[in-house]
């Protein structure tokens, strides 16, 4: 199991501080909340509740009951004013109330909120006390928590967000990987824990793709769709919108064309979609050449959502009158290594921050972002406070990454009236040797190989 040490040591430092703490934790579907809640129990005296999708009253006496049963005691009253008046550590040990998935509670009972914040006051239970208030419904915690708990967020100490893992953390889950199959392995799962521990590393990417998504009975097979639909409703609209993203619609006005929806339509459904951190926008890093960028562009964020609508989902029909392994060779194996291309500028992205990190780069990036021109893209622009800029160029299908590329990546700086003294070459496979002569020449290229990430 993946360990998110940043996070838990962060848990523990605020469980050590003194007083009452009150903590919002959060993260996607499948990114591995509870496992992390029970880590983070481990030794400690708590007191643990899953909210169900239930109304108002039967949530009270859900948790009433878990209460009665875990304190062997009789409540004479359900409110949650009673239940956190008459939990207990047994000691004078920190107790830790986790409340999981609490938006369940808080959508329909205005009562629940008023008594955390009491007992966040000592109001309540009397002992020292951390609350923890988990949920994985990242929209809700993001767009709507605020206005709920209104002036009680000065109360919250900390609010945690379990993000996707990093492509670092994938590499040292995975060692039986080269770096090129795990590049291969996060271009498909993203850094969703769930679906990392899941995956084999002992098996080949193929393998492991006919095993956990073609198969029907595999642990991927209907996830993006059922994904998606843990939150959101109206199933057949967002995939055929997801659909015509991954085939390459990637403005409104083209989505418009092909969908046959309105734009007024589209516009709503995407914001749903980003807010779930389904799709994202494509933002072009901010230079000169602002005529020459496109504009309004947007792709699927969420790494498997992608693939899946990319690769499966238009042959869904094969997908159940083919063998897994014929359907692999049929429709993905051709054509991964292209699809890969957007996942290795993420990974390389990551290498260059972590030189950042430990100030091994020529300048100390501050932002960092792609640019997406009209007739050409910028894979990397890293800018410092004086706004000295370091470029990537990152080349992962190709055989070589030659001279002639660097020659384009040139041309299209001028239409982005971009310039810079630092140049990071990444590729896959290898450099021609126009290319390897030059870097000897000019200090400000500097190649790295894919064993180097």
């Amino acid at each position: 199991m993946v360990v998110r040490h940043t996070e838990l040591k962060k848990m523990e430092q605020l469980y050590d501080e003194n007083g009452n703490q009150l903590v919002i934790l959060y993260g996607r579907e499948g990114c591995d909340k509870e496992a992390f809640i029970r880590l983070f129990c481990k030794g400690k005296k708590y007191f643990y509740y899953r909210a169900r999708r239930a109304s108002a009253q039967e949530q009270c006496m859900q948790l009433g009951h878990e209460i009665e049963k875990q304190y062997e005691l009789s409540l004479s009253k359900y409110s949650y004013t009673e239940f956190f008046n008459r939990i207990r550590s047994g000691n004078a040990s920190k107790l830790v109330v986790i409340i999981d998935e609490f938006q369940y509670i808080a959508k329909r009972d205005e009562e629940f909120f008023k008594a955390v914040l009491k007992l966040k006051a000592k109001r309540l239970y009397p002992g020292p006390v951390m609350i923890v208030l988990a949920s994985s419904s990242i929209a809700w915690v993001e767009q709507e928590l605020e206005e709920r708990l209104g002036d009680g967020m000065k109360k919250v100490n900390e609010t945690i967000k379990l993000d996707e893992l990093k492509f670092i953390d994938m590499v040292r889950s995975y060692p039986e990987y080269s770096v090129s199959d795990c590049v291969k392995a996060y271009g498909i799962l993203g850094g969703v824990s769930s679906y990392m521990n899941r995956w084999n590393s002992k098996k080949d990417i193929r393998s492991n793709i006919c095993k956990n998504i073609l198969s029907p009975n595999g642990y991927l097979f209907a996830e993006a769709e059922r994904f998606i639909g843990s939150e959101l409703r109206e199933l057949a609209i967002y995939d055929t919108i997801l659909a015509a993203l991954a085939a390459g619609h990637r403005k409104l006005n083209d989505l418009f064309n092909v969908t046959g929806f309105s734009r007024a339509k589209i516009s709503v459904y995407m914001k749903n979609l980003a807010a779930f951190e389904v799709i994202e926008k494509v933002s072009s890093f901010e230079t000169g050449g602002w005529e020459n960028a496109q504009k309004g562009i947007y792709q699927i964020r969420s790494n498997y959502v992608n693939f899946w609508f990319r690769f499966v989902y238009p042959h869904l029909s094969d997908l159940y009158m083919m063998t897994a392994e014929e359907f692999y060779d049929t429709y993905i194996g051709p054509d991964l290594d292209d699809y890969m291309n957007r996942y290795f500028i993420q990974v390389c992205m990551e290498y260059l921050e972590l030189l950042n990190m430990v100030d091994k780069l020529p300048i100390k990036m501050r932002k960092a972002g792609t640019w997406v021109g009209k007739t050409g893209n910028i894979d990397i622009i890293a800018q410092d406070v004086a706004r000295n800029n370091l470029i990537g160029l990152c080349n992962w299908s190709k055989p070589q990454l030659t001279y002639e590329m660097c020659e384009k990546l040139f041309d299209t700086m001028k239409k982005a009236k971009l310039k810079s003294d630092y140049y990071y070459l990444f590729s896959a496979k290898s450099f021609d040797d126009k290319l390897l002569e030059k870097a000897k020449e000019d200090q400000r290229l500097v190649l790295v190989d894919m064993t180097q990430l």
